[in-house]
C-alpha cells in the first residue's frame, strides 16, 4: 500500500494519530467499554440461544423466554453445545478452501480510495468467481458423495460452539498481529486493551504483501458461509420432507441472489464503510465468522421443521418484491460506484450528475478532495440503499409467515445495525469533510427515508 522501505512497529505507531485517542476506534459515542463488553458476552449467548430456540423449542420465542425464567444464566450452560472433531475439521476444511481461492483464482486489480491516512488498499476482485467455484465443488461434493450436507443441521450446534471459540481465538491473533507487526500506517491503539480488542487495530492486516486478512474473514468466509448454510438447509429439508416447500425455495433464492449480488459487486464493497473504516477486531472479525452465518440464516433453518405452503401467486409476489429490494440496492451502489470511477462525468438518470467538491486533510496532513453524489438516487437521501436492505430481510424472512417471531431477528438486528451505521457514518463524514458535509446535508437532507428521516 505504501512505497519504499517498510517502516519499523515504532514508525508506525508514532504516524498514527489513532493511539491514545478513543473517538478514532469508538464507532458510536453511545457505546462505552461496559457495552463492549456486554456485547462479547452476549453474542455468543444469542447465538446459541437462537440456534437451541428454532431446533429445539418449535421456533417459538416464547418458549425460549419461560426456559430462560426456570434456569435464568444456568440454562445456558444446560444448552451449550460442545465442539467437536466434526465441525472443527468442517470449519478449517472450509477456511482453507476459501483461503486457497482467495490467492490462486485470478481476477481484476482493485484500488481502494484514500484512507484516513493517505493510503490506497490493492486488492484482487475476484469474489464472484470465488463463488461460483465454490457453489460447483459444493454441488460436485454431494452429488459424489463426499459430504452430506444434510448431516450440518444434526451438527449444527456444534459447529456454533466451534466458530465462537475459533472466532475469538482468530480476534486475539489480529489483536497480537496488530501490536507486534502491523501491515500499514493504517494502525492505532487507544491504549485500552479491552477496546482495541472489540475495534481492533489494523484496518488492512495482511499476511504477506496481497492476503488481505479482513476482505477473507468478511467475505470469502462469512458471505460465503452464510449461503453454503442456506443450500444445506434446503437439502435437509428435502431429505427430510422427500420435498423442498416453496417458502424455502423462496427464501433460499433470494439469500443466494443476494450473496451473488454481492460477489458481483465486489468492487463497490471494497470501498464501503465496513472496509475503509472498521478495523479487524471482534466486532468486524468475530461477526463475519460468527454472527453473520448463524443469524442471517436463521430464517432458512427456521423454515427446515415449519414449512410454509404460500402457493403459487403468494410465493410469486414475495419473490418479485425481493429481487427487486436486491436490484434495487445494487442500482443504488452501482451508480455512486460508477460516478466515483469516471470522477463525476457519468450521467445519473441521463442527465449530468450534481456533485459537490469536497476537501479534506488526512491524518499525515495531506490536502485531498473528492466528489460527493448530490443527485440520483443519492440525492432522495443520503443513505437510501439501507431501505432496500431492510426489505431484502423482510421478503426472505416473511415467507416463514407470522407464527413465531424468531425467523425476523434478523431483520430485526439489520434494522437497528443500519440506524446506527447510518448515524456514525454521518458522524465520520462531518469529522472529515466539515464544511463540505453541512453543504452536502443541505442539498441531501434526508438520512435513509425521503421527506421522513
Amino acid at each position: 500500500m505504501g512505497r519504499g522501505r517498510t517502516p519499523t512497529r515504532k514508525e508506525y505507531i508514532e504516524s498514527s494519530q489513532y493511539q491514545n485517542d478513543s473517538t478514532s476506534t469508538a464507532h458510536s459515542r453511545r457505546v462505552n467499554i461496559i457495552a463492549m463488553t456486554t456485547v462479547m458476552w452476549l453474542a455468543p449467548v444469542v447465538v446459541v440461544c437462537l440456534w437451541h430456540t428454532i431446533v429445539n423449542l418449535d421456533g417459538s420465542g416464547l418458549n425460549m423466554w419461560k426456559y430462560w425464567k426456570a434456569y435464568s444464566f444456568d440454562g445456558v450452560r444446560k444448552i451449550w453445545p460442545m465442539p467437536s472433531f466434526y465441525a472443527i475439521k468442517l470449519i478449517l476444511t472450509f477456511a482453507v478452501f476459501e483461503a486457497l481461492l482467495q490467492i490462486y483464482v485470478p481476477g481484476e486489480r482493485h484500488i481502494s480510495i484514500v484512507s484516513p491516512t493517505g493510503n490506497r488498499a490493492m486488492y484482487k476482485k475476484n469474489g464472484f468467481t470465488c463463488c461460483v467455484i465454490t457453489l460447483f465443488v459444493f454441488y460436485f461434493a454431494y452429488k459424489e458423495k463426499h459430504f452430506a450436507p444434510a448431516g450440518v443441521y444434526d451438527h449444527l450446534g456444534e459447529i456454533y460452539s466451534s466458530l465462537i471459540i475459533l472466532g475469538t481465538i482468530t480476534v486475539a491473533l489480529l489483536f497480537l498481529k496488530g501490536y507486534t507487526y502491523p501491515s500499514s500506517s493504517d494502525w492505532g491503539s487507544t491504549g485500552n486493551v479491552l477496546v482495541d480488542f472489540y475495534w481492533g487495530l489494523e484496518l488492512y492486516p495482511r499476511l504477506g504483501k496481497d492476503f488481505d486478512l479482513k476482505l477473507y474473514f468478511n467475505s470469502r468466509f462469512g458471505m460465503m458461509g452464510w449461503g453454503c448454510l442456506v443450500i444445506c438447509f434446503v437439502i435437509r429439508q428435502w431429505e427430510q420432507k422427500g420435498k423442498v416447500a416453496d417458502s424455502m425455495i423462496v427464501t433460499s433464492v433470494l439469500m443466494l441472489t443476494y450473496i451473488c449480488k454481492f460477489y458481483w459487486w465486489e468492487g463497490g464493497y471494497l470501498n464501503t464503510l465496513n472496509m475503509m473504516h472498521d478495523r479487524a477486531g471482534y466486532y468486524n472479525i468475530w461477526g463475519s465468522m460468527v454472527w453473520l452465518p448463524a443469524v442471517y440464516s436463521s430464517p432458512a433453518l427456521y423454515l427446515v421443521n415449519h414449512p410454509v405452503q404460500l402457493g403459487f401467486w403468494v410465493s410469486l409476489y414475495i419473490m418479485f418484491g425481493g429481487l427487486v429490494c436486491i436490484y434495487t440496492q445494487y442500482n443504488i451502489d452501482h451508480q455512486r460506484q460508477e460516478f466515483r470511477e469516471t470522477h463525476g462525468k457519468a450521467k445519473v438518470w441521463g442527465i449530468f450528475a450534481t456533485k459537490i467538491q469536497a476537501h479534506y486533510v488526512t491524518e499525515k496532513g495531506e490536502h485531498k478532495q473528492t466528489i460527493l453524489l448530490a443527485s440520483g438516487w443519492w440525492g432522495l437521501a443520503r443513505h437510501i440503499h439501507y431501505i432496500f436492505e431492510v426489505g431484502a430481510f423482510f421478503f426472505w424472512s416473511v415467507p416463514a409467515l407470522f407464527a413465531h417471531a424468531t425467523p425476523y431477528f434478523s431483520l430485526f438486528f439489520v434494522t437497528m445495525f443500519l440506524i446506527d451505521r447510518c448515524e456514525r457514518d454521518d458522524k465520520r463524514c462531518k469529522s472529515k469533510y466539515m464544511k463540505f458535509w453541512d453543504i452536502y446535508k443541505k442539498k441531501v437532507p434526508n438520512k435513509i427515508i425521503p421527506l421522513i428521516y
